[in-house]
């Protein structure tokens, strides 16, 4: 009833349908733009390697991702390779990727 007293009330102007208009295509260029650079951008923690060890384990919550670079990555690396752990058995192979596998020692079957 109020839209027949005020006959103005229920348009929007030209300049009006304007600003919306350019309003909503920046909302939809943002998140266009946001879910591009996601689905193409790397992720840091999606492999091991250069020094950078990254475990997916098991949690509570579906699972967790252990990510260690440096003197940490070294030192996970080397509880890993000491420990019989289910963290410690899935870490070996990605300290291997990451080259922080133990050294082999000296092999013990000598030819005479």
């Amino acid at each position: 009833m109020y839209a027949k007293t005020n006959p103005s009330a229920g348009g929007l102007s030209p300049r009006q349908k304007r600003v919306f208009a350019v309003i909503g295509v920046l909302v939809l260029l943002v998140i266009a733009g946001l879910g591009i650079w996601s689905a193409l951008a790397s992720d840091s923690y999606s492999s091991s390697g250069h020094g950078c060890v990254s475990v997916t384990v098991p949690s509570s919550t579906g699972g967790a991702t252990l990510h260690y670079c440096g003197s940490e990555a070294r030192s996970f690396c080397q509880a890993s390779f000491r420990s019989q752990d289910q963290i410690s058995l899935r870490a070996r192979p990605q300290c291997a990727l990451a080259g922080l596998a133990p050294s082999p020692g000296p092999s013990s079957s000598a030819s005479d």
